[in-house]
């Protein structure tokens, strides 16, 4: 099963940024920890700040892969075009979010991409990736 994880813009500060809402875990950190825990799966990982790249990997991968796991941070609220690229492929998407956005500040409340996934995964911190891993093993 190859699956990839999708992070969005400041996801890469994992571990230094407001540690009291994101944890002290880089996600470098954690990735490697989920690999090993499942070596049965085929894991990639990738990273961008930049909308545009975001969506070339999408789209990249969206024919091919098993499985996607995307956390777009602050463009789940924003991004039209994510929202599309995620519509315009055929890969399983699972929409993730370290913090509850619904706890958070009003604007964080919508998610423009929530609608073309299979599901949304919100406020369980780190484990939200394995817990979107779950759900593409079992599909």
């Amino acid at each position: 099963m190859k699956i990839i994880i999708i992070n969005g813009p400041n996801l890469n500060l994992l571990g230094v940024r407001e540690k009291s809402v994101y944890g002290d875990q880089s996600f470098e950190e954690y990735f490697e920890g989920l690999k090993s825990k499942h070596p049965e799966v085929d894991f990639e990982y990738y990273q961008s700040n930049i909308e545009g790249e975001l969506i070339n990997k999408l789209h990249e991968v969206g024919f091919s892969y098993d499985g996607i796991i995307l956390n777009a941070g602050a463009y789940t609220h924003t991004s039209v075009a994510i929202s599309d690229a995620v519509a315009g492929i055929k890969t399983p998407v699972v929409e993730v979010h370290i913090s509850n956005i619904h706890a958070r500040e009003e604007y964080r409340h919508l998610s423009l991409i929530t609608a073309n996934c299979a599901g949304m995964i919100t406020g369980f911190g780190l484990k939200g990736y394995e817990m979107g891993l779950f759900y593409l093993q079992d599909k």
